[in-house]
């Protein structure tokens, strides 16, 4: 049968944008290549002629067909010039042989397709997804919706991209807590393709064959059977011609020749935990990890996504090569998780989810802006004109907490797991050690922001630990297949060991490593009188300081007069509490005796010297 397809001639090695080099491979994605390039400015093939060449024009894509024969390929223009019927259509032809091969062997004929048999009773379509679900199958719905609500002007930080970098996030207490706007990609230490790249070149760089995941604009839901070549041909329609509304979202391009195009944001690069804490070992062939950084996403006029937040709570670098996007955001306040949970999965999400917040915001993005979306942001998407975008997922150590409280969401909406933070657990486990292993080192310190987020991170693994320690088998199986085994050998060792230097690195000035507390919600009940549990960790170093002081001190015992608590009172304790900070008058005789121990250490560290006092005061009450 003979092989046509289409080919843009701006793919081609020697061809030159406007706007510089062309940043696509001139290697076609079907086995059997097209003619390389020869001389003049576009792609030759046996049947170009003076003549032919002088009609060519460089910004029409040409059609190929290959002689079943020798195999050679030809534009189809080539192919059929001096034909008397030039309309013939080559979609039609079965089998095609160039006039040479023709010559060789007069038994040879060109053949063609059998007609599809068409039915010429009309039919009456319905669209039963649409009505199983109750929704209307108008892709243009959401506009009309949209012209009817009423939103707050953004006023989101606009910044340079040299200013989004570690020194911003680590001295604003602000920074990746809102969406911020950087208006130009200079200073990102970005890269990205061309402006001019093409859906039609998206589908020759990845693969017109790969599967792509499609969503009907108007039900939210997969339409199934799609490739990029598909993709691209209805793209290419005119919108009045497209009879339904798609989009796609999901289209992670690394490995491919275009994902060798794109490099997230320098700052992306610096905190995600997939480039910084996943062994580079374990992302060869034939180990799975989470691809999640490089997306391509190409939308058509009028397409809309729906109210989500990304998987896990993952922050997004977001890039519009060409077209525009009108983002609607919400605030991740606990009241409005609480409304987005609410809402999500249930029969209230063919509802307006800005009807059950406190407000919605509205920005809107060009060709070369680039957006960064914190963790947790509840988002909406609308696409006023066809538009490429790429951007990338990414989990840091500056929001561990809001990352584990969506994670809590998505299970309590049954999220499929297809639709989650691709290996989670395993990731957080890989974070864990590699801080536990830093927080063993000397003179480690960490901003606040990230001490508080890493407490966070070892309680979710401490649960994990007690699910291995008190859950069913099932849940046990389950847990353990999380675990890397490569990097983590006891599990629970390296849970709590985390948790302790974590609390001791933010402030804790025990040294005693025997007071560490049960986690509350782990999903495991204590036994009745069960209090604390004593840890011993393995390779255990108490933090070494160069000099330390004791000092104990004791005032003369007093007379007070205060009120004698009973074991019948059982309000005694708030209302004594009360007292004993006013020192009243009130009640029995009783005898005070006050002790007060003091500690103070220093030691050197990288910036000079800290020295740390510690002060505790202990009161004996015995009444007479």
């Amino acid at each position: 049968m003979a092989r046509a397809r289409r080919r843009s001639t701006r793919n081609t090695a020697t061809t030159t944008r406007a706007s510089g080099s062309s940043p696509l491979s001139s290697s076609p994605s079907t086995p059997e290549p097209a003619p390389e390039p020869k001389t003049g400015p576009t792609d030759s093939c046996p049947g170009c002629t003076s003549e032919s060449r002088a009609t060519f024009n460089q910004f029409e894509k040409e059609n190929w067909i290959c002689c079943d024969v020798c195999k050679d390929w030809y534009h189809w223009r080539c192919a059929v010039a001096g034909e008397e019927d030039k309309t013939l259509s080559m979609d039609k032809i079965d089998k095609w042989f160039c006039k040479t091969c023709l010559g060789q062997d007069s038994t040879r004929t060109i053949t063609f397709k059998a007609p599809t048999r068409r039915s010429d009773r009309k039919r009456n379509y319905q669209d039963y997804a649409n009505l199983s679900l109750g929704l209307n199958a108008d892709p243009e719905r959401w506009q009309r919706m949209l012209d009817n609500k009423k939103f707050k002007a953004d006023q989101f930080k606009r910044m340079e991209g040299a200013d989004v970098n570690l020194d911003w996030l680590e001295e604003d207490d602000t920074a990746m807590t809102e969406p911020i706007l950087i208006e130009k990609p200079d200073g990102l230490g970005m890269k990205m393709p061309d402006e001019g790249l093409s859906v039609e070149d998206v589908a020759q760089l990845v693969g017109e064959d790969v599967p792509v995941e499609v969503v009907d604009v108007a039900t939210q839901s997969a339409s199934p059977g799609w490739n990029l070549g598909k993709w691209a041909d209805y793209v290419e329609l005119e919108p009045s011609a497209r009879e339904k509304i798609y989009n796609v979202i999901s289209l992670e391009v690394s490995g491919t020749e275009l994902g060798n195009l794109v490099l997230p944001p320098k700052l992306v690069r610096d905190l995600d935990w997939v480039d910084n804490f996943w062994p580079s070992t374990r992302k060869g062939k034939g180990h799975p990890y989470p691809k999640v950084q490089l997306y391509c996403l190409m939308g058509v006029k009028n397409a809309w996504t729906d109210w989500h937040i990304d998987f896990a709570g993952s922050s997004v670098y977001y890039h519009i090569l060409s077209g525009s996007k009108v983002f609607y955001f919400i605030k991740p306040t606990p009241a409005n998780l609480a409304a987005y949970e609410k809402w999500s999965g249930t029969e209230l999400q063919n509802t307006w989810l800005g009807d059950m917040v406190d407000e919605v915001v509205k920005v809107v993005l060009t060709a070369g802006n680039t957006m960064i979306i914190p963790s947790g942001w509840i988002h909406a998407v609308f696409t006023p004109v066809d538009t490429i975008v790429f951007g990338g997922n990414f989990l840091h150590s500056y929001a561990a907490s809001m990352q584990l409280n969506i994670r809590k969401i998505e299970i309590a909406t049954h999220v499929p797991k297809k639709f989650r933070f691709p290996l989670f657990t395993k990731l957080c486990w890989y974070v864990g050690d590699k801080y536990l292993r830093d927080l063993k080192g000397p003179n480690v310190s960490y901003p606040s922001r990230v001490l508080s987020s890493l407490l966070a991170l070892a309680e979710f693994l401490v649960s994990e630990v007690r699910i291995l320690e008190r859950g069913t088998e099932q849940a046990k199986k389950e847990v353990r297949e999380q675990i890397p085994s490569d990097r983590v050998k006891d599990a629970a060792t390296v849970a709590r060991e985390l948790r302790w230097r974590v609390r001791l690195a933010a402030g804790n000035t025990s040294d005693d490593e025997s007071n560490t507390v049960k986690p509350s919600g782990s999903g495991v009940k204590r036994k009745r009188g069960e209090e604390e549990e004593h840890v011993k960790f393995k390779n255990f170093r108490p933090r070494r300081w160069d000099n330390m002081v004791e000092q104990t001190a004791e005032e003369e015992p007093k007379v007070l007069h205060a009120p004698k608590p009973t074991e019948q009172d059982s309000g005694w304790k708030e209302r004594w509490i009360d007292w004993a900070n006013e020192e009243g008058e009130d009640g029995d005789e009783v005898r005070l005796k006050r002790r007060t121990d003091k500690i103070v250490r220093v030691r050197l560290t990288n910036d000079g010297l800290e020295r740390q006092r510690i002060e505790r005061v202990v009161e004996s009450w015995a009444w007479w």
